[in-house]
């Protein structure tokens, strides 16, 4: 009952902060203008505030003291995503530059995983485990601590990957929060079949609960016509989150690939192409698949919610999937996917010759 009720309270508080966020955004220009501020990335028109980490994050802040014993991992979450937020919001100031950006996704990975987030183990999908646990640098400072050398080094890889994963999902109205609230509540149910960095697997659902709480109380401002805007320190929080999610019960970081398969296969094919055309990885561009399905005239609505329904349909499948199931799984949708991304541009071409 303590998830549900904590999922109810986060979005009623980032429903009601995100009322003020957006007058204060517009007061503070903390926002988007189509006709002086462009981005080859955005799909929107007019004055958008942005700033939308700052409800999420206190949402989550507020719901956290109610429900959450504050243990170093809790707090070193907190700490993390407030850096995060902060980032985020300078970026929605002056545009910063994507490798600042990218250097302090690692800085607030690397004060996660200080706190006791690492990996020492994996599930093998093929059966058994993989361990990352055999290097340990033991050292003393203010105590005695411990460094898993592999696997606190993979845990910030993935936490930093999943932060610009998902936040390139963000590009139409009302998108990111939807599939990143379903995620959530997949992850936290799936987190009572296993858990471990001592922390309890009630623990972890009502922190999913809470996580996705707090994106559900934002939607209906970033639903179209949105009212505001997720920015930098929403999406890329978004992605952090989940990755958090993922390493907190072990063994699920593939069941988080599988239900955010659309993001994580938009991600990887923007970095192929944009490697292939010579580009850096970070540059935005137009080419990520919901501006695909723009070309092709799909509506920002239908958009979003064909995100949120694959995502839920995946999740269903995350909790009757095992193992090597749901690699078969997440092949399929990102072959599929593939082939859709790759029609589209092929169709492109034709019109244009």
């Amino acid at each position: 009952m303590a998830p549900v009720l904590a999922l109810i309270l986060s979005a009623s508080f980032s429903y009601c902060f995100t009322i003020p966020t957006i007058w204060l955004a517009k007061k503070l220009r903390l926002v988007t203008d189509s006709k002086t501020r462009k981005h080859p990335a955005h799909t929107h028109t007019g004055i958008i505030p942005r700033a939308g980490g700052v409800p999420i994050f206190l949402a989550f802040l507020c719901s956290a003291f109610v429900f959450l014993d504050l243990d170093k991992i809790v707090v070193g979450i907190m700490i993390a995503s407030l850096i995060h937020v902060l980032i985020g919001l300078y970026d929605d100031y002056i545009d910063s530059s994507p490798y600042s950006r990218f250097v302090g996704n690692f800085l607030v990975a690397a004060i996660v995983v200080a706190a006791g987030l690492g990996i020492p183990y994996l599930s093998n999908p093929f059966g058994g485990v993989v361990h990352f646990d055999s290097i340990v640098w033991s050292f003393s400072l203010i105590g005695p601590h411990s460094i898993l050398v592999i696997g606190d080094l993979l845990a910030i890889i993935w936490l930093v990957w999943t932060t610009n994963m998902v936040n390139w999902s963000k590009g139409v109205d009302g998108q990111l929060p939807g599939f990143v609230a379903i995620a959530g509540i997949f992850l936290g149910l799936l987190s009572q079949r296993f858990v471990a960095h001592d922390v309890s697997a009630q623990t972890v659902m009502t922190l999913s609960f809470i996580f996705a709480g707090a994106y559900l109380g934002f939607l209906p401002f970033n639903f179209y016509p949105q009212k505001i805007m997720p920015g930098y320190g929403g999406g890329g929080m978004a992605g952090l989150w989940l990755g958090i999610l993922a390493i907190l019960s072990f063994g699920k970081i593939g069941t988080a690939i599988l239900i955010l398969a659309i993001p994580t296969t938009d991600a990887v094919y923007s970095i192929l192409r944009r490697l292939k055309n010579k580009q850096s990885p970070f540059k935005a561009d137009w080419g990520h698949f919901h501006h695909k399905l723009l070309e092709i005239g799909w509506g920002r609505r239908r958009i979003a919610v064909f995100y949120w329904s694959v995502s839920a349909v995946l999740g269903v499948a995350s909790l009757f999937l095992q193992g090597v199931e749901k690699v078969i799984a997440f092949a399929m949708v990102s072959i599929a996917l593939l082939i859709f991304i790759l029609a589209i541009d092929q169709l492109k071409l034709k019109k244009f010759n």
